[in-house]
């Protein structure tokens, strides 16, 4: 089953970016290639159930089941040990991720407190966008009365575009609000 979004991009931004960049062939056109949610518990290491409220959280959000990060060294100002988990995260790819990015752009960024649009320069120079959410109650999936902590979570949607001018087309004609270039 192809999901709104992903029918979107074929029907309009593909032709829209051959047209805009000159592509000649189709496969060279840029597309989100995978979504990466997550979401960086360092408290994590002091309270464990924190962890794991964040990863049921996390996995109402996506649909999928978040991996444990660890820690990949020793940081002694921060009292974290190497291998101590520290956060989860999830990657989308597939109909799953053009689920939640429809799902991101016309149901949880409005949702945002003062929300005026993303940054348009939050790109990396070869088109991957970062964005950052302060807290997890946006999403409809949670229920507010059973959330014990505020969590924040970044989000980076990964694209084949070559550079950050393709990114942020390719964005802005899958339906991702971007806030007006003063």
């Amino acid at each position: 089953m192809i999901t709104r979004l992903h029918e979107k991009y074929r029907k309009d931004a593909i032709p829209a970016l051959s047209k805009r960049f000159g592509f000649d062939n189709t496969m060279a056109v840029p597309r989100v290639k995978k979504v990466t949610v997550n979401i960086g518990l360092g408290e994590a290491s002091a309270n464990v159930k924190l962890l794991d409220t964040a990863a049921a959280e996390l996995g109402q959000i996506t649909g999928q089941k978040p991996v444990i990060t660890r820690a990949k060294k020793s940081i002694a100002n921060f009292k974290i040990r190497k291998g101590m988990p520290i956060g989860c995260m999830v990657t989308l790819r597939g109909e799953r991720m053009y689920e939640f990015l429809d799902r991101l752009s016309s149901i949880v960024l409005p949702r945002v407190r003062d929300f005026k649009g993303l940054p348009p320069n939050s790109f990396d120079g070869r088109g991957n966008y970062t964005l950052g959410l302060k807290d997890q109650l946006v999403f409809p999936e949670i229920d507010y009365t059973r959330v014990d902590k505020i969590k924040g979570m970044n989000i980076t949607i990964t694209t084949t575009a070559r550079n950050d001018e393709e990114g942020r087309e390719l964005l802005k004609l899958l339906g991702v609000p971007f806030r007006a270039q003063a």
